[in-house]
């Protein structure tokens, strides 16, 4: 059930009327409580809660969607309202009814649709984002960077071994990677594309009509590459996916993707922990060994 004062508040915000007694409770990820509920016109709503301190990761959230939908290049949720509503924070989205498909012509339609994302550039030509926002739990820092080899190794790779360091777990050869990296970084003419930011198989499907649909972003402009290069990191992407981007783009080039993912492993350990450690200083040690 949805607590009536979820229900009052969805229908002081934006006139939606909730049939709470349809509620199914949903993943919401690592971090949130999520349900999809009917409305009494038969569309649905989206809920995730949260404990009350981490409303602005909803804020976040709020704001990747609305960058990313203001491409019209592919179907996002449509964020309506966030607030704490008693010993909780809520965000309200428009909820859609998702089906998995693997087919070829699926994913080729999902290939040329984050293309098309990515060919929205950053109106300042900057790399970054107007907010920082998250990904999964973790703050992730955006400011506005002429540099992408100063945002991606700063912001990226240098915040996430200083967060593992407050884990007391040193990396090693970090300094010498951070160097290798923004040196090689900097060598590329590199334009400022609008990413998904955690482009992996969970974070995508497609809706009943077949339309492709991206979800749980952690959204800012940077190296279309480096959401090539999570879409390999764990799965959930078929041939006619990367075939259909190649058409319009060139695949991600192999140190660059072991570079980008590099960032996901370590966010992973600082999640996580176990073996994302491990997995990291081997990425760690083939960057330095190519570069």
């Amino acid at each position: 059930m949805i607590p009536q004062a979820v229900t009052e508040w969805l229908r002081e915000e934006t006139g939606i009327q909730l049939r709470p007694s349809t509620a199914r409770s949903l993943s919401g990820g690592c971090i949130n409580e999520a349900r999809l509920v009917e409305a009494e016109d038969g569309s649905l709503v989206f809920l995730k809660f949260n404990q009350r301190h981490q409303l602005p990761l909803f804020e976040a959230e709020k704001l990747s969607l609305d960058l990313l939908r203001s491409t019209g290049v592919i179907r996002v949720p449509a964020p309506y309202c966030h607030a704490v509503i008693g010993d909780q924070a809520a965000f309200a989205m428009e909820g859609i009814r998702l089906t998995n498909r693997s087919d070829s012509a699926s994913q080729e339609t999902m290939g040329s649709a984050l293309a098309n994302l990515h060919q929205s550039l950053s109106p300042s030509g900057e790399f970054g984002a107007d907010f920082d926002n998250h990904i999964g739990a973790t703050p992730q820092p955006n400011p506005g960077t002429e540099s992408w080899a100063d945002f991606f190794t700063e912001n990226r790779l240098e915040y996430q071994f200083q967060l593992a360091e407050s884990r007391c777990h040193k990396f090693r050869n970090a300094r010498a990677l951070l160097d290798a990296v923004h040196s090689h970084l900097s060598s590329l003419d590199i334009a400022p594309s609008l990413l998904h930011g955690d482009l992996w198989g969970g974070n995508v499907s497609f809706d009943e009509g077949g339309a492709p649909v991206l979800f749980d972003p952690a959204t800012y402009f940077g190296d279309r590459e480096a959401d090539l290069a999570f879409t390999h990191l764990f799965g959930g992407f078929g041939p006619g996916f990367y075939e259909a981007y190649r058409s319009k783009f060139p695949e991600v080039e192999p140190v660059r993707e072991t570079i980008y993912n590099l960032y996901h492993l370590l966010n992973h350990f600082n999640l996580f922990g176990g073996s994302y450690a491990s997995q990291a200083e081997s990425s760690i040690q083939q960057i330095l060994a190519t570069l």
